[in-house]
């Protein structure tokens, strides 16, 4: 599968930050109940490669990348660990030259059409808008589609239940990627059918 596949997989993409390793299956199966099969960790914490491993290794119908993938060496352990996907807030030609060097699936974060042409030129089809609300979200977007037609877009970073359905309108939008599915509180307190609760009241409301 290449980025865009995995961006297909779903209209919601979870941005988890995971504090327990312990934590990582039964999120993982509460987001499946939920009807969601893939989950980005964000390497935000000292879990989340143990975490991306015991998923990739346990629970193989979840598809588990990482997020807040910073350089090359972050890159290489993601994959090491089973992760399928990487997420960057960002795009540098470091990331760029890792992922196709070792085949990764990258979906590097932009927020200008000079980054948007970067990515083009490495043969990205998928961007992350990032973050999306505070650069221009949906009229940042609209203005993408007319220069960059091809191009798809993940937007994350102000997104919610409440404003999903106006990124998932956009033609140049595959999927939207948010927290507020998994509350760090309700992993906190290991209440994952609130999880399971939230991915079907958030999937049931996609337009």
């Amino acid at each position: 599968m290449n980025a865009i596949d995995y961006l297909k997989l779903s209209p919601i993409v979870p941005v988890v930050v995971l504090d327990d390793p312990e934590h990582a299956l039964p999120l993982a199966d509460a987001l499946l109940a939920g009807g969601i099969d893939i989950m980005e960790i964000t390497l935000r914490s000292d879990a989340a490669l143990m975490s991306i491993e015991r998923i990739a290794k346990d629970l193989p119908d979840m598809h588990v990348g990482a997020g807040t993938v910073l350089d090359a060496q972050q890159m290489s352990r993601v994959r090491d660990a089973g992760g399928r996907f990487s997420f960057s807030p960002g795009i540098s030609d470091e990331l760029l030259d890792c992922a196709k060097q070792q085949a990764i699936p990258f979906i590097p974060g932009v927020a200008t059409a000079s980054e948007v042409m970067l990515a083009m030129r490495h043969g990205i089809a998928g961007c992350k808008l990032f973050p999306a609300a505070a650069v221009g979200g949906i009229e940042l977007l609209k203005g993408f589609a007319g220069p960059f037609g091809a191009m798809k877009f993940c937007p994350t970073g102000g997104i919610s239940q409440a404003n999903m359905n106006d990124y998932l309108a956009l033609p140049n939008v595959v999927c939207v990627g948010g927290s507020w599915i998994v509350p760090k509180q309700r992993v906190a307190e290991s209440d994952f059918g609130a999880i399971t609760g939230l991915c079907k009241e958030a999937l049931g409301a996609v337009r």
